[in-house]
This record gives structure tokens, sequence and C-alpha cells, in this order.
């Protein structure tokens, strides 16, 4: 019987591993918390050297990194990503604003603890090699909850789900939270299963003393501890005389030390051997032990039958249709645990839900898969901001604060109102409405219409020897389709108008300042499989835009204007290779206007050259970085240093005198980290011609 405790819990598989070795028979396991992922990872079959291993690739970052990853979730969720954004997003209703239920859903939890049980899919516990119990409690009675059936993954996320830290999980109308509330020691579940010896192995936290007490934290933990020791004092009470108590010294180790796991798990060795002489009594003799251990390391095969139905239930505001597209998973085929699996994370990564997971159900004359798609309690309307800070330490820093505020399942296509206000060195406005044409979502119409202020320097050589103001505006309406969450293609028309005015610079240097109309066929074609923006690691990244104005569309101006970059990343160990160019320019015979330049320089976009120096008509250019990660994050994704090589060949300038069809060589070296407000990095560029600049940025990713 394996109590919870967080990371203390590690201690149980030193305390599994004495029992081996003294050839104690277990022949029924319950676990709360913790004990309830090392009690089901050992019931389903794992050696202990499994187990070590498993716990050796836990970390902090694995099991409560809140998105699923990134491969898997919806294109349009993915091109925040780009933007300046950080943060949850937070839900806007009538009543105010409202919160997350935790600090982290729990989806990603269950998808580590899918890997780590050794039998997959939905299982009866009773048939798992040792029988086996989970402990979980219900929010809204107060009431332990002991799971004897279910998909193992969702059984331990439930058992482990702190409160405030990680989102109560949903099942069968029930709110459950961590099992630690009403029964930390699960006696009375081993008793129930027919234990007549039970060895109760205690890893809860003590209660703080009252020095230790210092901040609200600190008063929320005892808060937690004092209601855990409640029900563990009840449960101490009821042992026998019989039974045997384990209570590895744990020292400082704390119930968050999820990225020392592997040295927690002595302390559970060493306190099971202080019991040597009481355990030996218990010991089967040798081949009846081989032969017990033999039958309960047989992997559980679970029941992959087809299913006749898959249901999605009390769905409120999205579309079971649009649900059930997402899904690789068919109706009328076996059960692939690893493609369902997917099928969840990928729910999840459309945004629209705060949990998901998945039960089977033997109904008269069907088998019914139910996904159990709990819509976002604090949705569906949502708020988010950014931050964007830069400097170049010479004088030139900026900022920008964005706000965005999204409205979605407006019907029950899925349609989608998104709004976004940024402030400070770019301040513009835009609205687009996005609506899906087929419940599926194959296919998609989005008007949009926006407006924007930017101020840019021009350079001459190194010298920034004017500033001018551009004002553009204008309305579109794209069509398009997603496939998946690999690619977005998108077409239509925009209109609209531009005008530049001068700030300051020298009197011959003169800009049209009247308003141009602008009118254009635009296309773009966007494949994004990096597994990250910040600090990409694997993956591929390519987009491809072409901008065509035309008489028909009653614009001043005729040019097309086309524009490629990608990059792909590859690492091995904490060693990464990004490989990433653009390339851009015009087709036919028109020139690009002033006020849409093609605009480079500054850090990884020729480093060492102010940002924007270069505005030209055309463009290729290419760079390879390498980086280090010099730590691993607990959430976050930790530091990274690196360098850059780049190279790019311009062509025409806007302001002469300034480099034409020359091959300009530079090059960084760089330290960044991932922070709760978005990515910082600070750098030092240089080329060969001898410019050089330092870089600092929040918020923007490579």
């Amino acid at each position: 019987m394996l109590s919870g405790g967080g990371a203390r819990g590690a201690a149980h598989v030193g305390v599994l591993k004495v029992l081996e070795e003294l050839r104690v028979p277990i022949h029924c396991i319950a676990g709360t918390s913790m004990g309830a992922l090392v009690g089901a990872s050992y019931a389903t079959g794992s050696s202990i050297a499994e187990m070590e291993d498993i716990i050796d690739s836990i970390s902090t970052e694995l099991l409560f990194k809140e998105t699923p990853p990134r491969t898997e979730q919806a294109m349009r969720r993915k091109q925040d990503d780009y933007t300046i954004l950080f943060g949850p997003e937070l839900g806007v209703t009538g009543d105010g604003i409202k919160l997350p239920k935790g600090v982290v859903s729990g989806v990603q939890l269950e998808t580590v603890l899918r890997q780590l049980s050794k039998s997959k899919g939905y299982h009866q516990f009773d048939k798992l090699p040792i029988p086996f119990r989970a402990v979980a409690t219900d929010l809204v009675s107060g009431k332990a909850v002991v799971f004897s059936e279910g998909e193992l993954a969702n059984v331990m996320r439930a058992s482990m789900s702190v409160p405030g830290a990680v989102a109560p999980a949903e099942f069968g109308g029930m709110m459950l939270v961590d099992g630690m509330l009403t029964s930390n020691l699960p006696v009375a579940s081993a008793r129930a299963m027919g234990a007549d010896i039970v060895i109760a192995v205690n890893v809860g936290t003590p209660l703080l003393k009252r020095e230790s007490i210092t901040s609200i934290l600190g008063v929320t933990g005892q808060m937690l501890s004092i209601l855990t020791e409640q029900n563990v004092q009840a449960s101490l009470a009821s042992l026998k005389s019989s039974d045997v108590l384990i209570s590895p010294d744990l020292g400082d180790f704390s119930t968050s030390d999820f990225d020392h796991l592997t040295k927690i798990i002595p302390t559970g060795e060493v306190a099971a051997r202080l019991l040597t002489e009481r355990l030996s009594q218990l010991s089967l003799p040798t081949e009846e032990y081989a032969a017990l251990r033999q039958r309960q390391l047989a992997e559980a095969v679970p029941d992959v039958r087809h299913v006749d139905e898959i249901r999605f239930e009390n769905l409120k505001k999205v579309n079971p249709i649009a649900a059930k597209a997402e899904m690789e998973t068919r109706q009328g085929q076996a059960i692939d645990q690893a493609v369902l699996d997917k099928d969840m994370r990928r729910l999840y990564g459309t945004g629209n839900f705060e949990h998901v997971n998945y039960r089977f159900m033997d109904e008269t004359d069907k088998r019914v898969l139910a996904v159990d798609a709990i819509e976002k309690s604090w949705g569906p309307d949502y708020l988010r901001f950014g931050l964007g800070l830069s400097s170049d330490f010479k004088g030139s820093a900026y900022f920008n604060v964005l706000a965005s505020y999204r409205k979605t399942w407006i019907n029950s296509l899925g349609a989608e109102w998104r709004s976004d206000v940024q402030f400070g060195h770019i301040n513009s406005a835009y609205s687009e409405f996005y609506q899906p044409l087929n419940a599926q979502r194959d296919y998609f119409v989005a008007p949009h219409i926006g407006i924007q202020r930017s101020t840019s320097s021009l350079f001459l050589g190194r010298d920034a020897i004017a500033t001018f103001d551009t004002v553009t505006s204008g309305a579109g309406l794209l069509v398009g389709s997603q496939f998946s969450q690999y690619a977005e293609i998108r077409a239509g028309v925009q209109v609209g108008s531009v005008r530049q005015t001068k700030d300051i610079g020298p009197p011959d240097l003169v800009l049209s300042e009247n308003r141009v109309k602008e009118g254009a066929f635009t296309a773009r074609l966007l494949f994004d499989q990096l597994d990250s923006v910040v600090f990409p690691r694997s993956g591929v990244y390519s987009r491809l835009q072409l901008y065509n104005t035309n008489a028909v569309l009653k614009s001043d101006q005729r040019y097309t204007k086309w524009d490629l970059d990608a990059n792909a990343a590859y690492s091995f160990g904490s060693h990464t290779f990004n490989v990433g160019g653009r390339a851009a320019g015009t087709l036919g015979s028109g020139e690009l206007p002033a006020y849409n330049q093609i605009s480079m320089g500054g850090f990884l976009n020729q480093s060492g050259y102010a940002n924007g120096q270069f505005l030209v008509d055309s463009l290729s250019f290419a760079r390879v970085m390498y980086y280090h990660r010099l730590w691993k994050g607990s959430i976050l994704e930790g530091a990274y240093g690196g360098g850059s090589l780049e190279i790019g060949r311009y062509g025409k300038p806007l302001v002469a005198g300034n480099p034409q069809n020359q091959i300009l060589r530079s090059g960084s070296i760089f330290v960044g980290t991932d922070t709760p407000i978005g990515a910082a990095y600070l750098s030092y560029g240089h080329a060969l011609d001898g410019s050089s600049s330092l870089y600092f940025f929040l918020g923007k990713p490579f």
C-alpha cells in the first residue's frame, strides 16, 4: 500500500526493490497520488530496473509543462507563437474575468503517464498482473473515490491532481483531485481487496514548523498537510500488529522535487532494510517466489476490440462533428493505443478544452468509445496579453504592448472573431472573423480589417539619416484550408491605403507623402512542424507569401512581391543545429514602392548591423545556428547559448550608396532563456566589414 507524497513517492521504488530481494509476495496494490503512479507501473508488470529507468526520465518539465507537443496543436493556435503574446488565456464572461482551475491543465501530465504505464488502454484493474486500486477525491462531495477500472493514465492523473496546481479531472460527472485529501495512506482500500497483511509505505510530508511558514504558499501548503495528516493518522490507527509500516526518512526532499527522483529512491531502500527481520518472516521459498514474479511480469493485454460508436458527451459549444474530425481513430476499426493517445493530445491542442480523456462502455448492442472532452469553464471568450522589448544599446530601444480578445464557437461551425490592439513602437488594431465552411473545418473564409502606424529609420551605411512614419489601413477577404496540424493555405483580396511622412532627415530626402491606394491579390502557404519557436530542437517550418497589386482592384501601384523563408532544426543530446534562410523579390517589371521594401538587419537577420538597416527590392539570405542547452527548465524551456553564421546578398537599395549585389557575411554569439513573459536573448553580432552591435530582445522568438 503506497501513500501519496508527490516527488517523495519515488521512495516507493526503493521499498519494492527490497521486498523483491527478500522475496516478499505482493498480491495487490493500492496507491494514492505518486503512490498510484508507482503502484500502477509495478502492477502492470514493470520490473524494478524498468521502474528505475522510468523514474530517471521524469522531471518537473515532463510532468507539468502545460501544453501538449507543439507539433500536435492546431495551426491557428501555433501562429500565436510568432507574436509577443505570453501566459495563459483569461476567460471573459458577463460576470467578469475568469481564471483556469489550475496552474496546469494536466493533459500533458496524462500524456507522460501514458508513456510510463506498461499496459496501455482501458483495463479492469483486478485483471492486471497485480490487482490494483487508485484513490482520488471528489471535490464536490469531499469523499474518496476508489478506481477499480479505467484508462490507467487518466486514473493516475486524477489521483495526483494537486488542488490549485493541476486542474481537477472530470470523470462521470465528478470533479476529482488528489486522493491525499481523503485517503493518503489507503489502508482501507488494501483491506477491501483482501489483503490479510498490509505493508504500508508512508512518504507523506510532515507539518511545517512555525519558522518555516513565512508566506501565503507556506500557509496553503500547511493547510493541505493538515488535511492530509488527519486522514493519515486515521489510517495508521487502523493498522494491526501483523501489518508492517515503513516510513522512509526523506529529510529535506519536498513534494515538488521531481528533478531529483533518483536521489529519493535509496531512502526507501534504507527504511525497508531496517525492517529486514520482520519482512523476512513473510518470504516465500525461492522457486515459489520466482514463479509468482514471472506471472506478475507478464504484460496485461489491453482490450483493443473495435468500437461501434465514438461519442462526445455534454458538449455545449463545440460541435461534436468537428471534435470527431480531429481524431484518426474510426468507428468499426480496432483500437490502436498510440493513435488514440495522439487523438487526445490533438483534441486538447485545438484550444477548446481544459481536459480530455476517454472510457469504453459496453452497451446492449454495441461498444462505445466515450470521449470526455471538457470545454473550458472560463471560455468561450478569451483575453490574452503580450509584451515585447528590444534594444541595441546605442539609443534605439523599443517596446510593444499587445492585448488580444478572442470569441470562439460563435456558431455551430466554429466561427471565431479575434481582435488585437497593440501600442508602442508599432501601434495597430486588427480584427478578423474566421468562419469554417463545414463542421469538419476543412475550408474557411476570413474577412479582416486593420490599421497600423509604425516608425522606421533610413540608413546610409551605418548611420541613420532619417526617420519616417508609415500608416497602413485596409480590409480584405481570404479563403483557405487547413491541413490538420501541419499546414494552412489562404488566398484572397486586400484593399486599402498607405501613407508615409518624414519625421526627421536631410531636406534633399523626399518621400511621397500622398496617400496611396493599394489593391492586391494575396496568397500564403504555411507549413509548421517545429517543436518550439523559442528554441526549436526539431522540426521544419516554411512560409511562402505572394502579393500582387492589380488595376482591377484600383491600385495606384503595379508590382508583384514574393517572400519565402524557412528553417529546420535537428538535435542530438543537448546540441542543436538550426539551418534557415530567406529569399524575396519581385516578379515582372514592377518595382517595389518605398513603403513595401524588404527589410533586413539585426539579430540573426544579418547580425552586427542595425535592425532594419537594409531596405532593398530583393535579397537572398542563409543562416546556420548552433546552440547548446545550458540548463533545463522545470516548466519553461531553460537556457541556451550558441552562435550563428550568416550570409546575404541584397538587391537595389532604397537609399543610394548602400551595398548592392554584394555578399555580406556576419555572425553572432548569444545566450537566451525562456521566461514567463516570453523568450529573452542577449547577443553580440559582428560583420566582416567591421559593423557590430549588441542586442537585447524580450518576447521575440527567432
